[in-house]
């Protein structure tokens, strides 16, 4: 098991960027493909990245693709989430999650972080 926390969300304006983190702890960082999801209320926790076990492939979901870069240091046992431009649409609760194999499905993914708001104003 690993435990996942993450960090760096908060209230920004249309146009800014934040940079997310999730610092991994537990078994080998470097065993585990990661991936963000995102839940605005009242939606369903969509899929936003995803990142393979050594970083060399990554996966977006089309309303991030251009805007949002995941990124993995397995050094450091964190991955990343740079987000650009952001827009009042990308406001939501932010998860990072830990799977055995890289996927843009939420089912796959058996280890969760508690979350971290992103809040965008317009």
């Amino acid at each position: 098991q690993v435990q996942l926390v993450e960090s760096g969300g908060g209230l920004v304006q249309a146009g800014d960027s934040l940079r997310l983190s999730c610092a991994a702890s537990g078994r080998a960082f470097s065993t585990y493909a990661m991936a963000w999801f995102r839940q605005a209320p009242g939606k369903e926790r969509e899929f936003v990245a995803s990142i393979s076990r050594s970083g060399g492939s990554t996966y977006y979901a089309d309303s991030v693709k251009g805007r949002f870069t995941i990124s993995k240091n397995n050094a450091k046992n964190t991955v990343y989430l740079q987000m650009n431009s952001l827009k009042p649409e990308d406001t939501a609760v932010y998860y990072c999650a830990a799977s055995d194999f890289v996927s843009r499905v939420a089912a796959a993914f058996g280890s969760w972080g508690q979350g971290t708001q992103v809040t965008v104003s317009s």
